[in-house]
């Protein structure tokens, strides 16, 4: 299975979207975090992601297909976000959300933290952000009574120069 990012541009904005909202809404119907669900955005926050001069959306590209995004961005050229990065539910469980993390760390060595956020309440993203080598930082946001964001933080090593 070859999994490849390709940097998204606006033209690309409907298909992202689109693939955004079959991904999480799945979580809204479960969660009801309807302020913060990507599933309850607009394409134009998708567009403005796109574009953005400090980041950028990248497209997860399984074979030809695309199965998923994920977003990128950087304060300062070293501490850098995830936010948001879904694969479609259909292509969840291949180990493609892995090889993506893998291949984003990869295309930005000058970065020196990444940081994300996720529900608690799905495990499944908490076991794999952990086994990529990212701790929780001890933050918790409480959305609802169904849902808190835990957030999460790796600390780069560089090795020695």
């Amino acid at each position: 299975m070859e999994i490849r990012l390709e940097k998204a541009i606006v033209k690309d904005a409907p298909s992202i979207y689109d693939l955004q909202v079959k991904s999480f809404m799945p979580l809204l119907d479960r969660y009801k975090d309807y302020e913060t669900n990507p599933a309850n955005e607009d394409i134009e926050k998708v567009k403005k992601r796109i574009i953005r001069p400090d980041g950028g959306f990248y497209k997860i590209m399984m074979e030809d297909r695309l199965v998923g995004a994920i977003c990128i961005y950087w304060k300062d050229d070293v501490q850098f976000r995830i936010s948001p990065m879904f694969i479609l539910p259909s292509y969840q469980g291949r180990g493609i959300a892995q090889k993506t993390i893998l291949l984003v760390e990869e295309m930005f060595p000058r970065a020196q933290t990444w940081e994300l956020a996720t529900l608690l309440e799905e495990k499944r993203n908490c076991h794999l952000y952990e086994k990529m080598g990212y701790n929780q930082t001890g933050i918790r946001k409480k959305l609802n009574e169904n849902a808190t964001l835990i957030f999460y933080k790796k600390v780069v090593s560089h090795g020695a120069i």
